[in-house]
């Protein structure tokens, strides 16, 4: 038999470990899902519901049966694409969920598109310009932006540019037909509000990658061949600090899917975030455990992807000692 790669061994090491965690994950929602202080079958029913009638409920949902099982049979289920049933419109989870998962995404890739290659033209002109007044102008921007909470940025494009300037929707409504340009113009505001909470630190991360690289001794000795400090940054600073920079970009990416419920709320946009909110409040448990695990997986496997790129673009990585 012939050996395996050591990167196919490591990659191979990697997703096992993100199944792994993921196994780990779904209990933990199923069994925080669990401990929720009410019942499921009154929060359906109502408080005039008799006892029988709670009684066959608990019996058709399966509550009357233990943790352990419910939790396997809903595994075995999640496994096979069945997500179960909401409870409290009685729709298919897994066809209710799906093309809200598709706008969430729709949003994300739209604005991380924007994000990633701003996020990093402006770490490289931090770098090249570093202590000077570029340099502080993003950093400042950089430091404004990260400080003010997503909700309060959203509040301000909606009073700005939807009432003020009447520019865009304030709500950004989209659906299965809809023109890309009239879609692409509803997620403006959402997505410049992401935009803004993500691309602060993607930059000042990306920032500091480079500055690290600056400093090691290739790099003065690029310094006394006479090179400028563009080409030192472009052929010798950027290459080696890929790997933090596509570590930073993945995380923001992971924010982008699991971290827009806020933005989605405020701007009712029709995703994942905002289908989680609308059934935490009636509390669906099914429904929050399909939106939990799939924000689970997204995040997981961004991480992964992102420490794969790290030991493909870093040889130290490959041979830990």
């Amino acid at each position: 038999m012939g050996t395996t790669h050591p990167i196919l061994k490591l990659v191979a090491q990697r997703i096992a470990l993100g199944v792994l965690l993921l196994f780990a994950v779904s209990a933990l929602i199923f069994a925080g899902t669990q401990i929720l202080p009410g019942d499921v079958a009154s929060s359906i029913l109502g408080q005039s519901a008799t006892p029988q009638a709670l009684a066959n409920l608990r019996e058709e949902l399966g509550l009357n049966d233990p943790a352990i099982v419910r939790y396997f049979a809903w595994l075995g289920g999640v496994l096979t694409g069945d997500l179960g049933t909401a409870l409290t419109t009685r729709q298919d989870i897994a066809t209710t969920l799906m093309p809200r998962l598709w706008n969430t995404l729709f949003l994300a890739f739209w604005t991380a598109i924007v994000a990633v290659p701003l996020a990093v033209l402006l770490g490289l002109l931090a770098v090249r310009y570093r202590n000077g007044p570029v340099d502080k102008a993003i950093s400042g921007f950089a430091l404004a932006s990260t400080s003010l909470p997503e909700f309060f940025i959203g509040y301000l494009l909606i009073f700005f540019f939807a009432v003020k300037m009447q520019w865009f929707p304030s709500i950004s409504t989209v659906y299965d037909g809809m023109p890309l340009l009239e879609k692409l113009r509803a997620i403006v505001l959402p997505g410049t509000a992401l935009l803004l909470v993500v691309l602060a630190h993607m930059m000042r991360m990306t920032r500091a990658a480079i500055l690290n690289v600056m400093q090691s001794a290739y790099i003065e000795t690029a310094e006394l061949k006479g090179l400028s400090q563009f080409d030192i940054i472009r052929r010798h600073a950027f290459p080696n600090a890929i790997a933090p920079i596509v570590n930073v970009v993945m995380l923001n990416l992971a924010f982008l899917v699991v971290g827009v419920v806020v933005v989605e709320v405020i701007f009712v946009y029709p995703g994942l975030g905002q289908y989680l909110v609308d059934h935490v409040a009636k509390r669906d448990v099914p429904v929050v455990q399909a939106v939990g695990l799939i924000f689970a997986a997204v995040y997981i496997s961004l991480n992964i992807f992102a420490d794969i790129a790290a030991i493909l673009a870093n040889p130290r990585l490959r041979h830990p000692r």
